[in-house]
């Protein structure tokens, strides 16, 4: 599919904000949306202060949006991880935190993001790299809300070369990040090692990753559901009682929905057999419970599971 075809079917509320680094695949959805929504783009920029280059880059933008006529907000995060966090993570959780703002602050009612499908096989290879469940390979959705904020990815049906080609033909200029060619993180790896081998051997592989993501979204969205009624059923608190009514897998579908929904952790494939396991031992009142998940624990509290953030 062709960017502007693609951008032709999105009917996000206006007025929109483009997240902007200056790259390629922000520089041309910026452009584009402005052809699409003239007067009602805005342009956010993240100043993450994590590369020498970012003062640059910063000023790139600023350039780019008075040619364009279009406001530019720029915010500064500080992107830097805990210990044990990844930096990348780290870095975009700061990110879309200071694209909601922003977009807040400034009345306007949605971000698009420039993530495309190469992008988005990259993350399929990622998840599946990471031996992830069906939340991971579900991918990117195209509609999001985050920091109650509205984001939409408009591109995720369009191969990154056809963005390439887009912008050349337009002559339009843009910045490269530098650590965009660094094979030490593993994303990078996948884009420069992992994709031309796929194009080669699976030429249509962005169009069947993309279908198998949606797949995975679709059925993550059944289990979500199911877990939710069965949630309702104890009272929104995992009961013991009633979780050993349960087959031990809907007792794991319970209990990554519970953790994942009020709480934001994810347990490891290791953290939740422990779980159950505890969880089908608890025959007396006084089995003790308490198992370590993501930054917190889970603990008997009677016939309850709590969870509890470390040193609360």
């Amino acid at each position: 599919m062709e960017p502007m075809d693609a951008l032709a079917r999105a009917a996000p509320p206006l007025p929109v904000a483009v997240a902007f680094s200056g790259g390629a695949d922000s520089t041309a959805l910026l452009h584009a949306a402005c052809e699409r929504w003239p007067g009602q783009v805005h342009a956010i920029h993240v100043h993450h202060g994590l590369q020498a280059a970012a003062d640059a880059f910063e000023l790139h933008c600023a350039q780019t949006c008075e040619a364009l006529g279009v406001p530019l907000h720029v915010v500064r995060v500080d992107a830097r991880h805990a210990p044990g966090d990844s930096p990348e993570d780290a870095a975009r959780r700061a990110r879309y935190a200071a694209l909601a703002q922003a977009a807040r602050d400034n009345g306007l009612r949605c971000v698009l993001v420039a993530q495309h499908a190469d992008d988005q096989a990259e993350t399929v290879l990622l998840a599946l790299s990471r031996g992830a469940g069906l939340p991971g390979l579900a991918a990117m959705p195209a509609v999001f809300e985050r920091h109650g904020m509205r984001f939409e990815r408009p591109w995720l049906d369009v191969a990154g070369p056809a963005i390439r080609a887009w912008i050349a033909q337009r002559g339009i200029g843009f910045i490269e990040d530098p650590t965009n060619a660094d094979t030490v993180f593993t994303r990078n790896r996948i884009r420069h090692e992992l994709l031309p081998a796929l194009e080669r051997a699976f030429p249509a592989f962005r169009d069947t990753f993309a279908r198998s993501a949606r797949h995975a979204a679709q059925a993550q969205a059944l289990l979500s559901a199911i877990a939710s009624e069965d949630l309702a059923a104890m009272a929104g608190a995992p009961s013991i009682r009633a979780l050993q009514q349960l087959s031990r897998e809907r007792q794991a579908n319970v209990l990554r929905h519970w953790l994942r929904e009020a709480h934001a952790q994810a347990a490891s494939a290791a953290q939740l057999e422990e779980l159950l396991d505890q969880v089908a031992d608890c025959t007396t009142r006084g089995h003790r419970l308490r198992i370590k998940v993501g930054q917190g624990y889970i603990e008997r509290d009677g016939d309850a599971l709590r969870f509890t953030i470390s040193g609360t």
